[in-house]
């Protein structure tokens, strides 16, 4: 079990969406939250959110900026310490085709979705690894299970996630390791990162509350859930890959899989603050 009580749970994209609600849980249940953002005024409004009914602290970080992660990183050891928990949070979805995604896109994508997981990961494991407790978090998604018609990139990337916490949890495993990990596949989560998405069979596949979602992962961390799938159901689909590839695909039409993203308007992500000079050299 993981005690989060007095404990320091550092929560990248903690400002918005699911990243908020969910430090809001822990600091309901104790914990010293940690908020890393890519903006300084989504921090100033979610800061005092969190100190009505705890402690927490924020800092503006790039997460696809390994320097910067490293930097900021050192800020937070010298502040509070060395998190005990640590959820990789941050991402960022285009929702478009393969043919109409720009290299930028691509690479943000893969930049926040992945990329960063190692950055932020390597920033904090070796003090969980030396005190022999300590607990990471990947939010990656159901689309990291299953590939979706317009997600070429935020799909990959996710399913890249999956194996990182696999991978993680196989690596302490065989050290002998008490640190855990975590990784969460929700389905669609009603956020405005995902603004627009459709479900066929909502009975089945509903787009999910984000403060459900916000306190299951709260209740795995605390648990030691090495993995959450949401809903449930999504978890008794996978034995389906057993069967041959166009019966697969007649079952993943029939539920209207890819089509959820057809009228998806999500927002764009916002931009690191030396981004747009970047893109104006």
């Amino acid at each position: 079990m993981t005690n989060v009580k007095g404990k320091t749970v550092l929560i990248t994209g903690g400002a918005s969406g699911i990243g908020r609600l969910l430090a809001l849980e822990l600091v309901d249940r104790g914990a010293r939250v940690v908020v890393w953002d890519l903006k300084q005024e989504a921090l100033d409004a979610v800061l005092p959110e969190l100190h009505r009914t705890g402690q927490a602290r924020g800092y503006v970080c790039d997460v696809s900026d390994p320097a910067m992660v490293s930097a900021v990183a050192e800020r937070v050891r010298a502040d509070v310490g060395d998190p005990h928990v640590v959820v990789n949070n941050a991402g960022v979805v285009s929702g478009a085709r393969l043919l109409d995604l720009s290299e930028r896109q691509i690479t943000k994508t893969f930049d926040v979705n992945t990329l960063a997981l190692y950055w932020v990961t390597k920033a904090f494991l070796p003090a969980m690894v030396a005190r022999d407790e300590g607990h990471v978090v990947t939010v990656a998604s159901a689309a990291g299970l299953v590939g979706v018609a317009k997600q070429t990139d935020y799909s990959a990337s996710k399913h890249a996630a999956v194996g990182f916490d696999e991978s993680l949890r196989a690596e302490l495993r065989r050290e002998g390791s008490h640190v855990r990990t975590t990784v969460v596949c929700p389905f669609y989560v009603d956020t405005g990162m995902f603004q627009g998405v459709r479900t066929r069979v909502p009975w089945l596949l509903p787009i999910l509350a984000p403060e459900k979602v916000a306190g299951r992962i709260a209740r795995a961390i605390e648990r030691d859930h090495a993995v959450v799938i949401v809903p449930p159901i999504i978890r008794y689909l996978l034995p389906l890959r057993v069967l041959p590839t166009r019966a697969y695909d007649w079952v993943a039409d029939l539920f209207g899989v890819n089509v959820g993203m057809d009228e998806f308007v999500g927002r764009p992500p916002a931009e690191a603050p030396h981004e747009a000079e970047k893109l104006a050299s």
